[in-house]
């Protein structure tokens, strides 16, 4: 179902607008939006399954209700994402080979392969070169490539990262560990497990996510998007399939991870005396999914042209293909993220019910394939439908915890811009404490859409519900329990009033972008800044405020 375009002009819909100036913020309206999404008759919003475009109509209904305009393609409320889907066929095997003699594994045994978006059929064999955590930027430090040749050979990396990075840095060093050695001229990267990293994400959970499919948007050639050129082979490999690895290198693969339990520790790098050899077929399927884009109108004729975008992932991981005869087997998402677009709506009916369009214009997204590696977020930020430096800000709103009255919030990439002000500004309307983050091992800030639009230099920020009140024991019960299973459903003891809450902050957040003098700056020396915005204008970081 696609929604026909339409025109409004600004009179109409301020004439349709409350005459309240103070917008109202309703648990049950929240939770009548986060009630639709996460039913079982949508079955679990996958990307570019039928429960997903029943989820999209309905927020494009939402929008067109409201008296939004469709900012989509073609003069509609949707921009189609291009996607290949890849399903491994059959089951990949790996060898390791060397002075330890040769052992090979099924998928799922002592090694997790994942299907390939670029090969369907691959048979890769290269010697191996042990690179510590695969850290090459000045900001880490010296580069665990140096001295190193894996021209032509597959990388042995340590999973998660070193400790004494800024947090947010650290995420995004880590999230670029294939890309690096596909710029040393690696074919193939494993993945081997440090104590921390199997805490954080355990074998067994990284070997249900292996029988998932992969995906990514394609570009106008038809090509999918590669990261990591030249790249061919990519696997974990659990305990015993690591050890095997070190056979007869300088050092055991249980020295390296005695070492890199150490505070701050980097392990250098070395030539193993293994080979590893990948095997596997993938087969691809085309698809299409769509984001969701409505706009509003900004009022002033010289910050118009300028756009706050507000927005939430609304594809989730649809149906559990190994359940059991009688158990549930829909991934509702309910927290995941039928909340964060329940929290955007809620705010698009604060702008419009507030009687008072704000100045710059702002857009509202509903995300595809976040699910999938942020991939709807990144196909918008490459193809956008307003001019990519006409975008002065992101609010990110995803997988708010309503499982408790939060009386803090973290702001994930905030810090880096003037941003940080604004929330400051909004959370002390509201009583609320800004918090660091209290859990960098997560690497949550790559882990969310508003990343891709910092990578495009835009200032971005992701809010979080905080660790106070009780929150610490509500995250630690969620991300070891209900996050990404059958259980994140409306059976939750969810805090209806506290989603009323979270949106009023957002909007509050949005509002002053949208209406302030001034679009957010990154700050002098500022990372990100310098790596993705280096031609944009700067402001002065507050004395005493440090990037997380």
């Amino acid at each position: 179902m696609r929604f026909p375009g339409f025109a409004i002009s600004a009179s109409l819909l301020l004439a349709t607008a409350a005459s309240a100036a103070q917008p109202t913020f309703s648990a049950d309206r929240f939770k009548g939006h986060v009630a639709f999404l996460a039913d079982d008759s949508l079955e679990g919003r996958d990307t570019g399954s039928r429960g997903h475009e029943v989820a999209a109509a309905y927020v494009a209904s939402q929008f067109l209700g409201l008296g939004l305009r469709p900012a989509g393609t073609d003069g509609g409320w949707y921009q189609q994402v291009p996607l290949r889907s890849a399903m491994l066929e059959g089951v990949p095997s790996l060898t390791i080979s060397g002075p330890g003699g040769s052992k090979s594994w099924s998928n799922g045994s002592e090694f997790v392969a994942r299907p390939s978006l670029t090969e369907q059929a691959q048979d890769v064999s290269a010697p191996v070169v042990f690179v510590g955590y695969g850290i090459d930027d000045e900001a880490a430090g010296p580069s665990d490539y140096a001295g190193l040749d894996v021209r032509g050979k597959i990388v042995a990396v340590l999973g998660g990262m070193p400790e004494g990075l800024p947090s947010e840095i650290s995420a995004h060093l880590g999230s670029q560990k294939e890309a690096v050695a596909a710029r040393h001229g690696a074919i193939g990267v494993v993945t081997i497990p440090t104590a921390q990293y199997a805490r954080v994400r355990p074998f067994a959970q990284m070997r249900d996510y292996g029988g998932r499919p992969v995906m990514q948007w394609l570009g106008p050639d038809g090509r999918v998007l590669d990261e990591a050129p030249g790249v061919r082979a990519t696997a974990l490999l659990n305990d015993p399939a690591a050890s095997l690895l070190f056979a007869g290198a300088p050092r055991s693969f249980a020295q390296v991870e005695a070492e890199a339990a150490r505070p701050q520790a980097r392990p250098k790098g070395f030539a193993l005396a293994t080979t590893v050899r990948l095997k596997r077929r993938s087969s691809w399927t085309r698809i299409t999914s769509p984001e969701v884009i409505g706009l509003l109108p900004g009022s002033d004729p010289k910050l118009a042209g300028e756009y706050v975008v507000l927005m939430g992932h609304l594809d989730h991981l649809g149906i559990k293909r190994d359940a059991k005869p009688g158990e549930d087997r829909i991934y509702n998402g309910a927290l995941d993220n039928a909340a964060g677009v329940a929290t955007m709506l809620e705010a698009a009916r604060a702008f419009v019910e507030s009687g008072e369009r704000p100045r710059r214009s702002i857009l509202f997204i509903a995300n595809t394939g976040e699910e999938k590696g942020l991939l709807g977020a990144d196909y918008f930020a490459n193809h956008p439908t307003v001019p990519i430096a006409s975008i002065a800000s992101v609010v990110d709103l995803d997988m708010p915890l309503l499982l408790y009255d939060f009386t803090d919030v973290i702001a994930f990439g905030a810090d880096h811009s003037t941003l940080a002000r604004t929330v400051a500004r909004a959370a002390g309307k509201m009583d609320l404490k800004m918090s660091p983050d209290p859990m960098p091992e997560q690497s949550i800030f790559t882990r969310s859409d508003h990343y891709q639009f910092v990578r495009q230099g835009v200032p971005a920020v992701f809010l979080a519900t905080g660790f106070a009140n009780g929150g610490a024991e509500k995250w630690a019960q969620f991300l070891n329990g209900a996050y990404h299973h059958v259980q994140d459903d409306m059976s939750q003891p969810i805090n209806w009033e506290a989603g009323a809450r979270f949106a009023k902050l957002n909007y509050l957040i949005s509002r002053d972008l949208a209406d302030a003098d001034q679009r957010p700056l990154w700050y002098q020396g500022d990372y990100f800044g310098n790596l993705f915005a280096a031609k944009a204008k700067r402001a002065d970081r507050p004395a005493g405020a440090a990037a997380n």
